[in-house]
């Protein structure tokens, strides 16, 4: 393909290539043509022109496909726009030639259904030419407007769907501009213009035409959309009461429902037209106005229909008809309505609470209405607005139970408000706050009331009946928490429904099979049902339709099930039964048939079962077989499937074979195109469903008479199922497929090449051919070799080909195909070009194509988001500089902007799932780095109103504008037109957004929260931004949600409130030192939550802001004793919630909601309290503050709260809180029992959960318990576990307990709690719930009634370093460890008070030592972990703490008492201490001198278990060793240093061994410091240790070993000593030797004269350079004598000291 990109076409290259690809590689040369012409230089193309003319020419003699031919008259085009264009008309008379030459046959064959006179094809051109034309003809839009409006109705005579398509199209266009001419010059000559009423008026004339299964209908409707939607949202907005009247009226002409099917099909068509105009056009200001005037329609109508019901008399019989007429106006008025209600959600609530409106009493009122799909219709709107606004659901419950208590004697009345309360049940899973309990009672006591009545009035009798029941299905969707207890009752009442008899069965059968569009009033049940996803309002089909469709599924289920025997009968049965049928409903049986078939079939393979023996099999595939030759392709496309599916289950190779075979030969010799193209289907459901292992040997025959078959270009039905029955083999076969990639992808651009664009149908098969082997190719696409980039760049040629096709389905396969090459082979795919496209199918008004191209992008910004945003910038970009003409609004905010706008206007959920994706992949990857650019975005979101904002002025200028202007401005392009502001929904997404901005930037720069240092590096980097520079907009925008009409913004508000005060708490302010820069927020953070905590709010939004509370008062924020106190009295008015309840009568949400909110309140006031109690511990730490005098500054701290005015605050109310967090954690350790102690659980529920409620409770607790624990802990610890307390009323304990037995009960709950939950926590735990829990095992052990307790309970403490042994071992936070070491520490501490009380008792000895194992083997863990070697030598203060604990221990007085344990003990831990120092035994560098520490500790302290032990010994021996052949001289030195202490042991025993194995190796090392002198102070400071062991040796020796040992000391120092030549040019250390050789030989004579004198006398030569030292030393001056008289040498040496001294 790289030959052919050139500017001239390589003709040489282009005849060596094979004829079939020659085709390919002539549109490749067109298409990088198309791309370079425009930018190459405009002298080469004028100097190539001549050639490249004739080229082009050339090309079109050769008749090519439609593609190449757009690319020629293309190409040709530009090039002489940018060209000579003296040649022009040779060329066009050159084409003029081409034309004549060919005669009509020949034009026919090589221009093949271009331009034959086929409608599908000829409409959609003539419309799109109309639609172009009447921007410029004047007289379409005027005088002709009605007689285009006539041709468009006649096209629709049996019309395609491409035909509505346009027609709608060119219809709506055409109306919108006669009411709305863009052209201004147009208004001021003097040109009728058309009126609203004319418009609709001739609209309605094509509405009202009828036709076949209401096609006109349908287009009509579609037009409306197009009509409104070009006329814009403000046009809506101020005509809508016209457009709702009009199509009100359309919906009530007669003509519209003169059947049952057509009047379900009108109201259809008309909410679709409502719900398009509505949803899509107004913002929710606009749409809370349109709701008004759908009210008032509604109001009116009611009364004319209450005015016909209530005169009865014969002048007003004719109302009848308009009473029958109002229930379709009805039925489109409230299920528009109620789809505004839902949409807007809690920003409905002005709509809901105005009087004037009167909004409920009117959607109540129809419920009386004569008409069921009204009363049904009116029941769907109450749940609309029960799952938009839940705190209406119990108001509309209770108030709907009482008129059915009321009004029990009127038909309508039972039967509306039973409708009513179905509804309002099915709305209860919608929202997560639920009902009260006893609402269930309520509407059980009803059904039982109406069924038991139901027979004593027969004219009541079939609506009782039929409201009891629905009002019990209804319940069924409550679930098993409240059904279980009416369960007895339910299981009578059914028993007794069913019939008696087969009389009575017949007779329930008797009902009508009509057919249509889905309808409420078809099946009242869907009223309470879940409404499937793709559905907006239920639309059940007939109940015969559904009967039959639930008999097909269920036949599937019991199939597999009932004995071969009775299959066989099944089967047979089937086939006599198609016989007996006969014509239309011989298809419709068959159809049903088949799918009953699949069912049972698709069920056999789930099950894994076999269909039985060969009978069985042959009755099957009889009735399979057969259908591959009908007619219908639909019973053809379930003979496929069927095949398949009998295929798998089988499962036997010889019978696969046969049915390949038998479709083999079938298809080469028939030649009809019902046996092809079903057979061809077959072999594709074979593959499909075999695999491709199980069909692989028929793979080969299969392929080739597909690929046959694919290229009969006489018929395109034959095409289309052999190409996709090729994409299912393709997709089956996987790898296996691999040998036949490239003549199939060779056919398929062939095909894409050569068919017609109009055989769309061929053109989706072929992007699912190519989509299938662009799989099965894979990553091999990312080779470069010959093969690979073949099969690379004919994907990329089909992929190009199809992005052009004007088909949207083919355009989103390209899509998909582009999407999967770049999966495979990124860096092959242009994004340059790609992005753009995807950016204007965004504009798309296809959902599939709009689907495709985020779907695209999604994957895109996952990998390459910034590049993604800039090639949509670059589009914005060409469009602003006139280049291109797409109507993609996109602005400064870029690509992101319009994904934000879009999802304002989809509603489908995978579309708005994919921008949320795409929208998070591009926030990740960018967020941090273009900061400022989506917090404006956020901010822009946010802070939109919930209408079209429009200033008074703008109002009264727009009045004053006359026509000319105000038509020309209003006409414009899509562009000018006022967006709608951001919905709810996209405000919700914005401030989720807003949090992970917060989170990204946390994992970033630290800059980010440092106002300090982000200022500095702003100044240095002005293009460099931080989040704590936007803080201000961070408030606002958290404000702006937290206080917002809509629930869920609320609760996303109050979130991301909290995170800005978690994060921001501590960040100080630069100008005011001591001050945090959230303290001139106080005000805004305060005003933020005051709402949550109004009476009506929701129990959720109310305990989330409990918990923003706690951690805004916890923060330490606050510095204004007054907004502390605001805050605080939120707080306190939720406690008198949650001590005085709500009663019965005022609750409006479940029980569990409740609970929710309660322990959220309580979990607040838990967390102020724990800070409070640490602000006074930290207070009590801290020296006094010395008085300040009367003239000191007090600027800077009169703004401080005394450290006691949060206590201050807490104090008064903690006698309550304690007894209801007790009760709290009483509730959570029974709701924490395993299931088999749910006996124990009281009848009665607890203190703040129902026995209804109690799974969802569970929830609840879960995420309160942690934090009232700890806070509980702290109250008993500091008030001696409560035991001056008075219990309350909360607290109930067992009659005649003690003090004593109420401490023991109290901290066995405590325990109990925390030891349960540290056992076994999950990871999904928040590590903050561990901590909390390890923090109130602190507290309760520093209370001295728990240490107590647990000191005298061996099992518990056990139990409870066993746990904490388990966390330790598998929670990796240093935080963790540590606080779980010290509550081992305090544990231990516990013990060890206790011993002090019973040392006398041996009891105290086995306790110790049952701890003591657990205990060292933690200590020797840390140290493990710890021991980390730092490049200052410092010693961490967890490797401090171990070492001195290790000393502690072992110089405890428990050896003398339990010798042999204690000896095992002491051996097995040096010896896990000696495996922690093997190197390779930790993945960090491990500090040997730590570890050497604590041998040495085990060595000094426990000696006398370790004396006599070999293995220990040698293994002690071998790490001093390997510390002394160090190449750290640190570690050297301190090696030494412990040596020497081992040496200098009392014990012989033990030291004695070390001696004689390490001396030898210290004397050595000793030496060699001769020919090594050190070079820089720590060395030595090596050397010097090492010389102190070695005197101690000495002194330690027997005076008759005294010459041996001066004999290794003397003539080692004097090796040290330096002659008068070298000592002038020797470095500083090693001077410093010198001096401390020759200071400890001055020293060692005198102590040991004789044993000297013998050593000096024996080698003379240590005399002489002894005695050179010396007068080399006296002869300096005596300012050199006094330096030299102190100890330069040690001074300027490194100490070598830890910390804590542990010998």
């Amino acid at each position: 393909m790289e030959l052919a990109h050139s500017l001239l076409l390589n003709e040489e290259a282009l005849a060596h290539i094979t004829e079939a690809k020659r085709a390919v590689f002539v549109f490749e040369w067109l298409r990088f043509l198309d791309k370079v012409l425009i930018a190459a230089n405009k002298v080469d193309v004028k100097e190539k022109q001549k050639k490249l003319v004739e080229q082009l020419t050339g090309l079109i003699s050769s008749s090519p496909g439609p593609p190449t031919r757009k690319l020629l008259a293309k190409n040709l085009a530009v090039l002489y726009s940018i060209g000579d264009t003296f040649t022009v008309f040779q060329t066009l008379d050159k084409c003029n030639d081409i034309i004549r030459s060919k005669d009509d046959t020949a034009l026919i064959v090589n221009w093949p259904d271009e331009w034959s006179c086929d409608d599908d094809v000829i409409v959609p051109v003539i419309g799109q030419c109309l639609l172009e034309l009447q921007n410029e003809a004047v007289f379409i839009w005027t005088t002709e407007l009605e007689n285009v409006a006539t041709l468009c109705f006649k096209a629709l005579e049996g019309s395609t769907y491409s035909v509505r398509v346009s027609v709608s199209t060119l219809l709506g266009t055409a109306m919108a501009t006669a009411l709305m001419p863009k052209q201004a010059t147009v208004m001021r000559q003097n040109v009728k213009r058309a009126t609203l009423e004319e418009v609709l008026e001739l609209m309605a004339t094509g509405f009202l035409r009828g036709g076949s299964e209401g096609v006109s209908v349908e287009v009509m409707l579609t037009a409306y959309v197009v009509f409104v939607t070009t006329l814009g949202g403000q046009w809506l907005e101020r005509n809508f009461a016209v457009f709702l009247s009009h199509l009100l009226e359309l919906v009530a002409h007669p003509r519209a429902t003169q059947t049952h099917v057509e009047a379900v099909y009108s109201r259809r068509c008309v909410s679709f037209a409502l719900r398009a105009s509505l949803g899509g056009l107004l913002g929710e200001k606009a749409q809370i106005a349109a709701a008004k005037e759908i009210c008032l329609a509604i109001s009116k109508q009611m009364r004319a229909v209450e005015a016909v019901v209530n005169d009865p008399s014969s002048e007003n019989r004719a109302g009848a008809a308009d009473v029958s007429a109002s229930q379709h106006v009805m039925v489109c008025a409230l299920k528009e309505l109620g789809s505004l209600v839902q949409s807007l959600s809690a920003t409905a609530s002005p709509l809901i609470q105005e009087p004037s409106v009167g909004f409920l009493e009117t959607v109540t009122s129809v419920l009386l209405h004569p008409s069921m799909a009204a009363r049904l219709a009116a029941a769907w709107c109450l749940r609309c607005v029960a799952v938009a606004l839940p705190h209406q659901l119990t108001p509309l419950l209770e108030r709907c139970a009482e008129c059915i208590n009321n009004l029990k004697n009127s038909p309508e009345a039972v039967s509306g408000y039973s409708f009513a309360m179905a509804a309002l049940l099915g709305g209860v899973h919608q929202c997560p706050l639920g009902i009260p309990h006893s609402k269930g009672k309520m509407v059980v006591s009803i059904a039982e009331d109406l069924l038991r009545s139901a027979a004593q009035n027969s004219r009541l009798s079939l609506q009782r009946t039929q409201a009891g029941w629905l009002l019990l299905g209804a319940l069924m969707t409550l679930g098993p928490s409240l059904v279980r207890y009416h369960l007895p009752k339910m299981l009578l009442l059914w028993r007794n429904v069913f019939p008696r008899s087969q009389k009575e069965l017949e007779a329930d059968f008797n009902f009508g099979y009509a057919s249509g569009s889905g309808a409420l009033e078809h099946d009242p049940s869907s009223i309470y049902l879940r409404v499937p996803a793709v559905e907006a309002v239920p639309g059940p089909l007939p109940l015969g339709v559904s009967v039959i469709d639930a008999s097909v599924a269920l036949f599937g289920v019991v199939f597999p099930h009932v004995s071969f025997k009775h299959r066989l009968q099944m089967l047979d049965h089937f086939a006599e039964c198609i016989k007996q049928a006969k014509g239309v409903r011989q298809q419709a049986v068959q159809l049903n048939i088949f799918t009953a078939v699949l069912s049972a079939l698709k069920g056999l393979a789930e099950n894994k079962s076999s269909l039985g023996p060969e009978e069985v099999r042959k009755s099957a595939l009889a009735l399979v077989m057969g259908a591959l030759d009908n007619p219908n392709p639909i019973l053809r496309c379930a003979a496929g499937e069927a095949l398949g599916r009998m295929a798998q289950v089988v499962g036997e190779a010889s019978f696969i074979a046969r049915m390949a075979q038998h479709s083999f030969d079938k298809l080469k010799s028939a030649r009809d195109v019902v046996s092809r193209t079903g057979h061809s289907l077959a072999l594709g459901c074979l593959h499909r469903y075999v695999g491709g292992i199980g069909s692989g040997q028929h793979l080969k025959t299969s392929v080739s008479i597909l690929l046959a078959l694919a290229q009969d270009a006489t018929c395109h039905e034959v095409q289309t199922w052999a190409l996709h029955s090729l994409a299912l083999i393709v997709d089956s076969s996987g790898p296996m497929y691999r040998g036949y990639v490239e003549p199939t992808l060779s056919l398929v651009l062939t095909l894409l090449l050569t068919v017609p664009p109009s055989h769309t149908e061929v053109h989706q098969c072929l992007g699912r051919c190519l989509g299938a082997l662009i799989t099965t190719v894979g990553p091999e696409l990312q080779g470069n070799s010959v093969s690979i980039s073949t099969i690379r760049s004919s994907c990329l040629v089909g992929c190009a080909i199809m992005q052009d096709h004007s088909d949207s389905l083919v355009q989103a396969a390209a899509i998909s195909c582009l999407q999967q090459l770049h999966m495979f082979a990124p860096r092959h795919v242009n994004l340059s070009s790609l992005v753009p496209s995807l950016c204007v199918h965004l504009c798309s008004s296809h959902l599939l194509l709009r689907r495709a191209a985020v779907a695209c992008l999604r994957q895109l910004a996952q990998r390459e988001a910034a590049e993604v945003c800039e090639y949509a910038m670059s589009l914005a970009r060409k469009a602003g500089d006139g280049k291109d003409s797409t109507n993609l609004n996109i602005t400064e905010t870029g690509l992101e902007g319009v994904l934000f706008g879009m999802l304002d206007r989809e509603t489908d959920r995978k579309l708005c799932s994919d921008i949320h994706d795409t929208l998070g992949h591009m926030l990740s990857s960018l967020a941090v780095e273009k900061l400022p650019h989506w917090l404006k975005l956020c901010k822009d979101v946010l802070a939109a109103t919930t209408g079209n904002s429009r200033s008074l002025e703008d109002s009264e200028k727009k009045d004053e504008m006359d026509d000319d202007i105000m038509f020309t401005s209003l006409g414009q392009d899509d562009k000018s037109k006022p967006s709608v502001a951001p919905r709810w929904v996209t405000r919700v997404f914005a401030a989720d957004c807003l949090c992970r901005i917060i989170h990204l930037c946390e994992n970033a720069d630290k800059a980010h929260f440092d106002l300090a240092a982000a200022r500095v590096t702003k100044a240095k980097n002005p293009e460099g931004d931080f989040l704590v520079l936007h803080l201000c907009d961070l408030i606002r925008m958290a404000f702006m949600a937290a206080t917002d009409h809509s629930n869920q913004l609320r609760m996303a508000g109050l979130q991301a409130l909290e995170d800005i005060i978690k994060k921001f708490a501590a960040v100080p302010e630069p100008e005011f030192p001591g001050h945090v820069i959230l303290e001139q927020y106080q005000a805004n953070v305060g005003a933020a939550l005051r709402p949550a905590f109004s009476p009506d709010t929701p129990s959720d939004i109310t305990a989330k802001a409990c918990q923003v509370c706690s951690t805004w008062i916890g923060s330490g924020v606050v510095s204004d004793l007054n907004d502390l106190r605001r805050v605080h009295n939120l707080l306190v008015s939720s406690l008198d919630k949650v001590q005085t309840g709500k009663s019965p009568s005022s609750q409006l949400y479940s029980e569990s909601a409740t609970t929710m909110e309660k322990l959220a309140v309580l979990k607040a006031w838990a967390e102020v309290f724990v800070v409070a109690m640490n602000i006074k511990k930290e207070s009590q730490s801290k020296p006094a503050r010395p008085p300040q005098g009367e003239d000191e500054d007090e600027g800077d701290e009169g703004d401080v709260l005394p450290p006691d005015s949060l206590m201050t605050l807490v104090q008064p109310e903690l006698p309550s809180l304690s007894r209801l967090w007790l009760a709290v954690l009483r509730d959570y350790a029974l709701l924490t029992l395993p299931a088999e102690f749910s006996s124990q659980l009281p009848p009665e529920g607890g203190a703040f959960y129902t026995p209804e409620t109690i799974d969802t409770a569970r929830l609840h607790y879960r995420s309160s318990w942690a934090s009232v624990l700890h806070a509980e802990a702290l109250w008993l610890s500091s008030t001696g576990f409560g035991s001056a307390e008075d219990t309350g009323p909360v607290v109930v304990s067992a009659p005649g307990n003690s003090t004593d037995g109420l401490v023991k009960d109290r901290l066995h709950l405590l325990l109990g709690i925390s030891i349960e939950f540290l056992c076994f926590p999950r990871a999904e735990e928040p590590i903050e719930d561990v901590m909390s829990c390890l923090h109130a095992l602190c507290t309760l052990l520093d209370s001295p009634s728990a240490r107590t307790h647990i000191a005298e309970d061996q099992l518990l403490a056990v139990e409870l370093l066993n746990v904490l042994h388990r966390l330790l071992l598998t929670r990796d936070p240093p935080s963790v460890q540590l606080q779980v070491t010290t509550v081992v520490q305090k544990t231990i501490r516990a013990a060890q008070e206790h011993l002090e009380h019973i040392r006398s008792s041996k009891s105290s000895v086995s306790i110790i030592m049952t701890i003591l194992p657990t205990v060292l083997f933690l200590i020797t863990g840390v140290l493990r972990d710890t021991a980390v070697k730092t490049s200052d030598n410092s010693v961490p203060a967890p490797v401090s703490a171990s070492l001195q604990a290790i000393k502690t221990i072992l110089s405890s007085p428990l050896a003398a008492r339990s010798q042999t344990q204690w000896s095992a003990l002491v051996r097995s831990s040096l010896a896990t201490v000696l495996q922690h120092s093997q190197p390779g035994e930790t993945p960090h560098v491990v500090d040997e001198v730590s570890l050497l520490t604590a041998v040495t500790l085990f060595l000094l302290s426990a000696s006398g278990a370790l004396v006599g032990v070999s293995v220990l010994q040698t293994g002690c021996i071998e790490r001093f060793r390997h510390g002394l052949d160090s190449a750290d001289p640190w570690t050297q030195a301190r090696c030494y240093q412990l040596l020497l202490s081992v040496f200098q042991h009392s014990c012989r025993s033990l030291s004695t061994p070390y001696i004689h194995s390490l001396a030898p190796v210290l004397v050595e090392k000793l030496k060699a410091i001769e020919h090594s002198r050190p070079s820089t102070p720590a060395e030595l400071q090596a050397v010097q240790e090492g010389v102190k062991v070695l005197e101690s040796l000495v002194a330690m020796g027997e005076e008759h070993n005294r010459v041996q040992l001066l004999a290794l000391l003397v003539p080692t120092l004097v090796s040290y000593l330096l002659d008068d030549t070298t000592f002038s040019t020797a470095s500083t250390s090693s001077k410093d030797l010198h001096e401390f050789a020759l200071q400890n030989l001055m020293h060692t004579g005198p102590l040991y004269p004789a044993a000297f004198k013998t050593v000096i006398g024996v080698a003379p030569e240590l005399k002489t350079r002894l005695e050179a030292a010396i007068r080399s030393r006296q002869a300096n001056s005596k300012a050199k004598t006094a330096a030299r008289q102190q100890q330069p040498t040690v001074q300027a040496a490194p100490t070598i000291k830890l910390k804590t001294s542990f010998f």
